[in-house]
């Protein structure tokens, strides 16, 4: 077998590398301007290098029956580590998959294509005007996992944005979201007034040390119109190598304060990450 070498090329947004790990034979980590995307495992895709997206991962295993297919609505691409895993976990899926950078998505496509038969389409469009022209009760699930450099971009942050969320889901269908922040947590506490407004639960999944304000780092979002499995979603993340907590109920109001909605022309990404490298999609 010949050696993977890397792989870089120009895109729409930065410039892209895939690297390869040389401790897996087929895995590889895919960056733009440096940051770290996404890592995928062609030869493992259940296996979920970042800790974000095992999170994300937990809350997929829960949403419904082991194994039972999903309709799922990604929004932004990356390596397409999450909907590989979708795809291994959870056969007959059907998933599409909505990413931006045309650039990127062809570069994934091209050196990390997906299997034959895998259920999972590909689109190179905006995320919110995707979302604007998905059919009502069409998804199961909406990831969103979206970044611009290393920002959530503002467009997709708001209260309008979250109604047309909640409009695509299914009436038992589960939001979630990969958001990044740090203390005192402006943006991550206006996200969570937000989708408050629009959904009646809530949980959110971040490590204790994001929590308390020691670092800059991901949390995950889950909202739905029915309670979340809190119990096992909270088992599964406490096992993690880098566990984290599972906030919900009154722990969370607590958290979120006297924040409130976010209006469109008040919307702003989320703030940049500190100096250094981020695993943000």
């Amino acid at each position: 077998m010949s050696e993977a070498i890397p792989v870089t090329r120009a895109v729409d947004h930065g410039t892209a590398k895939l690297m390869p790990d040389v401790d897996r034979a087929r895995a590889w980590l895919l960056t733009v301007d440096g940051a770290p995307q996404s890592y995928v495992d062609l030869d493992e895709p259940t296996h979920l290098e970042f800790e974000y997206a095992r999170r994300l991962g937990h809350v997929l295993d829960t949403v419904a029956e082991p194994g039972r297919p999903l309709d799922v609505l990604h929004l932004g691409g990356g390596a397409l580590t999450l909907p590989r895993y979708v795809a291994a976990t959870r056969p007959g899926s059907r998933q599409d998959v909505v990413e931006a950078d045309r650039g990127l998505l062809e570069m994934v496509a091209d050196h990390l294509p997906v299997p034959a038969g895998s259920g999972i389409t590909l689109h190179a469009a905006d995320a919110r005007t995707w979302l604007e022209a998905a059919p009502a009760g069409s998804a199961d699930v909406v990831v969103a996992d979206v970044f611009g450099g290393s920002r959530v971009p503002a467009h997709l942050t708001s209260l309008a944005y979250a109604h047309e969320a909640g409009r695509v889901l299914r009436a038992d269908g589960v939001y979630l979201a990969n958001l990044a922040d740090a203390a005192p947590f402006a943006f991550l506490r206006s996200q969570l007034a937000t989708f408050a407004a629009v959904f009646e639960e809530l949980a959110l999944i971040a490590e204790p040390a994001v929590l308390r304000g020691r670092r800059f780092g991901n949390a995950v979002l889950v909202a739905a119109q029915h309670p979340l499995d809190v119990t096992a979603l909270a088992r599964l993340t406490a096992s993690d190598a880098f566990p984290a907590r599972v906030e919900h109920g009154p722990g969370l109001r607590g958290f979120v304060g006297d924040a409130v909605p976010v209006r469109d022309e008040a919307a702003i990404p989320s703030p940049e990450p500190p100096g250094g490298a981020f695993s943000i999609g």
